[in-house]
């Protein structure tokens, strides 16, 4: 067992100083729309000791933020695109399961969910078959969304990174980056 460095006690003190900052925080609901709606990110091997990229997503009911996550990834992707296509996938089944629920208490969807990508080429993988045999090594279950999207279960739009919601939830942001999210998400003081 390896001895803590002080950079390993910096961050700690930074993430108790964040964390006594923002304990009054909170979410706040508003009356809106009923759509599903997601944004979908990743840092592409993020991860310095072995790589591996940081899939997140919030998923919104309207205006609200019902569903969030940030998780790493069980592989090394080989490419921003492929850790953006599985980060989608992940969020192609949480959307899928929210549907599900939705329809399991009687509540009519009007429309098929907006899943929002900053990554073009994540976006055209899934929309585009011709392309599947330059990237035969992502695996297939991450087709998931490409199934999602010509079955019209699905929809895709580009988001500017600028305006890329997951991002408080891959990287580490710059304070007005993270006040504009935190604004985004609902996310304040009372």
């Amino acid at each position: 067992m390896t001895t803590p460095l002080e950079s390993h006690y910096l961050a700690v003190k930074r993430i108790l100083r964040y964390l006594k900052g923002t304990m009054d925080y909170g979410l706040l609901f508003s009356p809106g729309s009923l759509n599903l709606k997601a944004y979908t990110d990743a840092d592409w091997a993020g991860d310095p000791n072995d790589r591996r990229s940081t899939s997140g997503f919030v998923v919104f009911l309207g205006s609200n933020p019902i569903s969030w996550a940030s998780k790493k990834q069980h592989a090394v992707s080989r490419s921003s695109t492929e850790a953006e296509y599985r980060a989608m996938a992940t969020t192609a089944a949480e959307l899928s399961w929210l549907q599900q629920l939705l329809h399991d208490v009687h509540f009519p969807m009007s429309s098929p969910p907006l899943l929002l990508c900053d990554n073009l080429s994540a976006m055209a993988l899934s929309i585009n078959p011709v392309l599947h045999s330059r990237v035969k090594h992502i695996e297939v279950d991450c087709h998931f969304v490409r199934e999602k999207v010509t079955g019209g279960q699905l929809h895709l739009q580009h988001v500017p990174s600028s305006l890329q919601v997951a991002d408080i939830l891959t990287k580490g942001l710059c304070s007005p980056s993270f006040d504009f999210h935190c604004s985004n998400l609902k996310l304040r003081p009372p």
